[in-house]
């Protein structure tokens, strides 16, 4: 058995020496945090060299998992520990033990009932309850995710991933090259922009965002996708019935969906909206749980207790009886807005961060599944409880990576 250490900047450019080197020897030893790339994967992968990854911080382990690794060793570990992992099978991840995560996504009807607060907001509760979060901002009418966390929108990641999903090529690798983590040194949460212009929604197509998204559903827990209000259909009626059509991104996404959330607004306009939309929703995705959440609730449209008098309203005209409410927030709103954060990182002890944290966990797709160890609906689990609470996505380094 042959063991190689590289230097982390020569691995970094894979430098023609470095290939030399490689060829020579059976394990490699990566002793440096962010240096795992797709393209030092894929050369391992080619020579059959085994890899062995020495890492404290959970975004390197989750990296491991991302690219079929074994686990990382302690970055203090003792030589025997190493020599044994060097000379070991070098099994990856078993399929068996890591579920595809579950696709949440929030719609609402026209008229800015708050979806992309709602998602953001959503993504954020389920990463600090320890899943890595995959938000995706699917609106082909009014994309706003990046903007309203602060992130730059001039290369949309969410288009860039579904162009590589239709050739075949979306995999973990390229998923942590088109997205972008949101402010968490852990790196729970990617978020894949939207489009930066409206012009460009035929990029979204069905069959690219359909594909896209269940290749990230194996890369994350939970995936969180933003989505326009539309779900007209009559593009149906034209002659080119081969041509792109304007909201097939909404409907492949909930086509998708393993959870709907259903945003409406507290005021009679916004309920009015949202019984119709509500019923069409039905129409177009069967069975699929559907949660209708009113944000925004207050006293002022509607009188006195508006709660009620939203629950009666809906149940007499929707038959909707399950129903779930965000207050209005005002100074937390406009304080995350101002520092382009999401109002749980600015104040998370608002009543509008508390509402959508006890939705997250009504919603925890790791809690709902069937056979899960009840340790786990607690919102947190030890290292090696399975290989979902290691999901990857390497954060440090990842500039050297992107195209």
């Amino acid at each position: 058995m042959v063991l190689d250490i590289v230097h982390p900047a020569a691995l970094a450019s894979l430098e023609h020496d470095v290939l030399g080197r490689l060829d020579g020897a059976d394990t490699l030893i990566l002793a440096a945090a962010g240096v795992l790339t797709p393209d030092l994967v894929a050369a391992c992968d080619r020579r059959g060299l085994r890899v062995v990854l020495l890492a404290d911080r959970e975004a390197d382990r989750r990296a491991a998992r991302a690219f079929g690794l074994p686990d990382p060793l302690p970055s203090d570990a003792p030589a025997w520990r190493i020599v044994e992992a060097a000379s070991g099978p070098g099994a990856g991840v078993d399929p068996a033990a890591s579920p595809g995560g579950r696709i949440l996504v929030v719609w609402g009807p026209d008229g800015a009932p708050g979806r992309t607060t709602v998602a953001i907001e959503l993504a954020l509760a389920h990463a600090r309850a320890g899943r890595h979060v995959a938000l995706v901002d699917a609106d082909t009418r009014a994309p706003s995710v990046a903007i309203a966390v602060g992130l730059a929108d001039e290369s949309p990641g969410f288009a860039s991933a579904c162009r590589q999903a239709e050739s075949g090529l979306l995999d973990a690798g390229e998923l942590l090259r088109v997205s972008v983590p949101l402010g968490d040194a852990e790196g729970r949460v990617d978020v894949l922009t939207g489009i930066n212009r409206v012009s460009r929604w035929p990029e979204l197509s069905a069959p690219r965002v359909t594909a896209a998204l269940e290749v990230i559903r194996t890369w994350a827990d939970v995936v969180v996708v933003d989505t326009s209000g539309s779900l007209e259909t009559d593009e149906e009626i034209v002659s080119d019935l081969d041509g792109p059509r304007r909201h097939a991104a909404t409907l492949a996404a909930l086509g998708v969906a393993d959870q709907i959330v259903a945003v409406g607004s507290p005021d009679p306009v916004g309920l009015s909206r949202l019984v119709r939309g509500h019923a069409e929703l039905r129409a177009i995705v069967g069975t699929t749980p559907v949660r209708v959440v009113i944000n925004r609730i207050r006293s002022g449209p509607l009188g006195v207790d508006p709660r009620g008098q939203v629950r009666r309203a809906l149940e007499r005209f929707s038959a909707v009886s399950d129903v779930s409410f965000i207050p209005e927030d005002r100074r937390a709103s406009d304080a995350a807005l101002l520092s382009a954060r999401p109002v749980g990182e600015v104040a998370p002890r608002s009543g509008l961060a508390q509402a959508v944290r006890r939705l997250a966990g009504e919603l925890d797709p790791l809690r709902a599944r069937p056979g899960r160890r009840g340790a786990e609906s607690t919102g947190s689990r030890s290292d090696g409880r399975g290989a979902r609470a290691t999901r990857a996505d390497m954060r440090h380094g990842r500039a050297a990576g992107r195209a």
